[in-house]
């Protein structure tokens, strides 16, 4: 008599960011070299869909940020949650993984694990820098914290969170010494040629903060380096279309050359990067890009910040943040003007010596960074499955 095959094993999975997309499907990928009769559900994007999730939610529905931005859709967030819930209480996965997005996955998480679902989070919430009184939620909600990065593996140790460091996926698949020759052939741009490669930011509420700024900027460093070559990397057509609106409203003459063929090419091909703060600082670490960080978050966000000392961490960059030090100039919110941002841009452009001293600094940052990142993780996965007793 035959045996029926075993029923897949059920990964519930959402992202709710591009960043997390790549960190999700890099995991897909492993997972499902590890288990050929697997199946995912959830919420992700172009990465994600590629490895086969069963997408219930478009990723640009979750794609908000701050704590005013928030409120504005929340009863829709909530809808969101429901629906995710009402779909895994009748068809129960095997574990849970939230991507970052800490607010809508952990909810989510503490649910599904009193029903017996293992559940893991992947990318530590922010609980060294603000908002360290989650760290009872995380206890609450999740049986695994993958960490991406070594401080934070640490301290949520400390915290007696359990927890399994694996790295950045990017920081695997970068390569130590980027080609900017390759990179600048692809993009057609001159191999002799000065770049700036200016990046807003993945939202739509960043964009249309930082254009105005980062537009003049660009302006004022045109100025002074006249052959100058403009590059803004924008991570889909949503954000193109968003970009180009404030691009006529504030700077319709300044010529630009806007890609959809990823940040990554565009950091290797410039040599100096304006960027937002976020997952973007990474990346230009590994590429070995001299940056300047600007970023504006909505008023009330930024007093309430301000006004109750939530922020604790030293930098916002997390260039900073591995360097131990500002490497990366920050300005934030009014301090994030082109008065402040050209003259650090073109002190990058002008000063050799500086260049080479950080890019020697981020080289040795990204080898110490180095893991395989996604077998780790499916790895970390696979034992939480089998190891974390289920409810009956």
């Amino acid at each position: 008599m035959s045996r029926s095959p075993p029923a897949p094993l059920h990964i519930g999975i959402i992202a709710a960011e591009p960043s997390g997309d790549l960190l999700g499907g890099g995991l897909m990928t492993a997972l499902c070299a590890m288990h050929p009769n697997i199946r995912f559900s959830g919420v992700g994007g172009t990465h994600m869909s590629q490895q086969g999730l069963n997408s219930l939610e478009p990723i640009e529905s979750l794609s908000v940020m701050g704590l005013i931005e928030v409120l504005s859709h929340l009863p829709r967030l909530l809808g969101i949650r429901k629906k995710l819930l009402t779909y895994w209480r009748d068809n129960p996965p095997d574990v849970f993984i939230g991507i970052d997005a800490p607010d809508f996955n952990l909810p989510i998480a503490r649910q599904l694990k009193s029903h017996g679902v293992a559940t893991a989070h992947y990318v530590s919430p922010t609980i060294w820098a603000w908002r360290s009184g989650r760290t009872k939620t995380i206890r609450q909600a999740t049986d695994m914290v993958l960490s991406i990065f070594p401080f934070e593996h640490a301290f949520l140790q400390q915290q007696h969170i359990t927890t399994r460091y694996v790295g950045h996926t990017l920081a695997a698949k970068i390569p130590l010494q980027p080609d900017q020759t390759e990179a600048r052939q692809s993009l057609n741009i001159q191999p002799q040629a000065s770049v700036l490669a200016l990046l807003p930011g993945s939202r739509h509420s960043e964009i249309k903060r930082l254009a105005r700024p980062f537009l003049q900027t660009a302006q004022a460093c045109q100025a002074s380096l006249p052959k100058l070559q403009l590059i803004v990397p924008l991570v889909n057509e949503s954000a193109m279309h968003c970009w180009r609106a404030e691009h006529a409203k504030h700077a319709p003459e300044l010529k630009l050359q806007e890609i959809l063929t990823g940040s990554h090419q565009a950091m290797a091909a410039a040599d100096v990067l304006l960027t937002a703060s976020g997952t973007a600082t990474f990346e230009g670490l590994l590429n070995k890009r001299p940056m300047v960080i600007g970023y504006k978050l909505h008023p009330l966000t930024h007093w309430l910040l301000k006004t109750f000392n939530l922020v604790k961490a030293k930098h916002i960059g997390m260039a900073n943040l591995l360097a131990d030090e500002r490497l990366a100039p920050e300005f934030i919110q009014g301090n994030c003007e082109a008065l402040n941002l050209a003259p650090a841009v073109l002190e990058f452009f002008t000063n050799a010596t500086l260049r080479e001293k950080i890019q020697d600094r981020y080289q040795k940052i990204h080898q110490s960074l180095q893991q395989p990142t996604d077998q780790l993780a499916a790895n970390a996965i696979t034992e939480l499955m089998q190891t974390r007793p289920q409810l009956t």
